[in-house]
């Protein structure tokens, strides 16, 4: 028997050891990357920064302008509206990872 025998079964057995490692572990989760707790404090965050930013401006303009709130309503309904879409926005993308995500999994399973 030589030196590189001992050497070579042992490398044999690590690499079966590492195969048997991988099929025993377990499948990341189709939603692991965004839970559903963490898309909603998302949308709240996008909601309400949009509320608020476009209240700030309108409430800057009123102030500097000396208007009646006028600026103040129609700054806190854009921001709203600004809110709402990007809220949207980020409910279209989850959905369409969750979808790539299954459909990975569907096809894989196949």
């Amino acid at each position: 028997m030589t030196d590189d025998d001992p050497k070579q079964r042992l490398t044999q057995l690590e690499a079966k050891i590492d195969a048997a490692k991988k099929a025993k572990s377990p499948k990341p989760r189709a939603d692991a990357d965004i839970s559903g707790g963490e898309l909603a404090w998302r949308m709240v965050i996008e909601m309400v920064s949009g509320l608020g930013i476009g209240f700030g401006i309108g409430y800057g303009l009123d102030s500097l302008l000396g208007t009646i709130p006028i600026f103040l309503v129609l700054f806190t309904l854009l921001g709203l509206v600004a809110g709402v879409k990007v809220m949207l926005r980020s409910a279209q993308e989850a959905q369409e990872k969750q979808a790539a995500s299954t459909q990975a999994e569907k096809d894989e399973r196949d």
